[in-house]
């Protein structure tokens, strides 16, 4: 079935902005709202403590003709008159109060910076890592501001206000101008984004040419001559050098056992640790005297089958069905499927527990001649279904190995449990099971 297609807007990816998604990381970059700036503890201090803080306010102070509003503009700002201010490319606008009830809307102008001169800017920043790491710290170096006019100069800043006073600027622009001083002097990324630029836009810009810029520097640089010699050489001159390996020590006969695990009531369980123990010493020998680890073929249910055979006892002590109730509740089987399929693998190993859980269709030749030599020595006829040959309470299995394998069940139930001994001889078998 083909998707539909969707007209008039192309289908969005998931992961990844839509354009209005864009759009709007893009105005928030560009428009940065402040709170209203609380009192100063210590009205008549200086307005800004970095350098480009004082440079805007002697901008503000340099084109100001009347400085007796200069002043009256100061008090506002320092008594937290203005409230909150908005700063967009090449303007901040902020209310201000002033003797009258209603507030005015004070607005400063500055020109932005043109694509040409932000280009000389980023390039010069991103050249030098003491640049930018004096950006990313809220710092703005001499050297970097003079690249561009980056600081406002006299004539640069246009106050308009929504008072009657015609001064330039009034006292309300200038308490904004003062305001504003404080904000570039905290953050210098409000001074760039009055030139026109974004804080994220401006950093993604200084990360993109910056890695542009190392990338040209490292594909330049040639890597120094040294004197080298091939690996080769110098493993075959040590390898020379080197005295004779010792001889191998002798694999021992068999693995040792276990030491014994004393009980503790927070101590794991003796009879696990012992198993644990003693079958990490069975593969350890396996793969010292063979070089092959004879289980790791095993499924989890296999393995579990073969643990269980080889610990000692029919199933009746406490610890052998402690051992059988684990082991199956680790496999997600029951202790009877475990009893079961333990007798197969005493029986005949992994080929034995193979014969009890999976029936296969045998080809033309032992089976077939199974059921009359059966017959001939005066056996029960046997049915035959798949590789099963089954009488009343005895049954034989053949196995892919060629072999014969026995079972019996009580008379009446269909309940087969692995007996006697296997054999390539049904007739052998069959009497492994009836003990002749």
């Amino acid at each position: 079935m083909r998707p539909a297609r969707t007209r008039g807007r192309a289908a969005h990816i998931p992961g990844r902005a839509t354009a209005a998604e864009q759009a709007q990381a893009r105005h928030m970059d560009d428009r940065r709202t402040f709170p209203p700036l609380p009192p100063r503890a210590e009205p008549g201090g200086g307005a800004a403590l970095t350098w480009w803080g004082n440079a805007w306010v002697e901008a503000l102070e340099d084109t100001a003709l009347d400085p007796a509003r200069l002043a009256r503009g100061r008090t506002y700002a320092d008594r937290g008159h203005v409230d909150a201010i908005t700063v967009t490319p090449g303007r901040v606008v902020a209310y201000v109060h002033g003797s009258r009830p209603r507030p005015y809307r004070a607005e400063l102008r500055l020109r932005t910076l043109p694509d040409e001169a932000w280009d000389r800017f980023l390039d010069t920043a991103a050249a030098r890592p003491d640049h930018m790491a004096s950006l990313l710290d809220k710092d703005v170096p001499h050297a970097l501001a003079a690249v561009v006019d980056l600081l406002p100069t006299v004539d640069d800043l246009t106050p308009e206000c929504t008072c009657p006073d015609r001064a330039h600027p009034c006292k309300h622009a200038a308490a904004l101008c003062y305001q504003t001083a404080r904000l570039v002097d905290e953050d210098p990324f409000v001074l760039f984004l009055l030139r026109g630029r974004g804080e994220q836009q401006l950093l993604t810009e200084l990360t993109r040419r910056n890695a542009t810029h190392t990338a040209a520097e490292q594909a330049g640089a040639s890597a120094p001559e040294l004197d080298t010699v091939p690996a080769r050489d110098l493993y075959t001159q040590r390898a020379a050098q080197l005295p004779a390996l010792p001889p191998e020590f002798p694999a021992p006969a068999h693995p040792e056992r276990p030491p014994s695990y004393p009980q503790h009531p927070h101590a794991p369980d003796p009879l696990a640790l012992d198993l644990l123990a003693t079958e990490a010493g069975a593969r350890a020998h396996a793969l010292l005297t063979t070089g092959t680890d004879p289980i790791a073929g095993l499924t989890p249910w296999q393995d579990a089958v073969r643990v269980a055979a080889g610990h000692p006892g029919s199933g009746l002590t406490a610890a052998t069905r402690t051992l059988y109730a684990s082991l199956a509740r680790g496999t997600g089987r029951t202790p009877a499927d475990l009893a079961r399929a333990v007798a197969a693998w005493r029986q005949g190993g992994l080929e034995g527990l193979s014969v009890l859980e999976e029936e296969w269709d045998p080809p033309a030749g032992p089976f077939d001649r199974a059921r009359p030599a059966l017959l001939a020595l005066g056996h029960p006829e046997f049915r035959p279904r798949r590789n099963h040959l089954s009488a009343p309470s005895v049954q034989l299995r053949l196995g892919r190995d060629g072999f014969w394998y026995g079972y019996e069940s009580d008379p009446g139930r269909d309940d087969w449990w692995p007996r006697g001994e296997p054999s390539p001889d049904p007739v052998a078998a069959l009497d492994s099971i009836l003990g002749r």
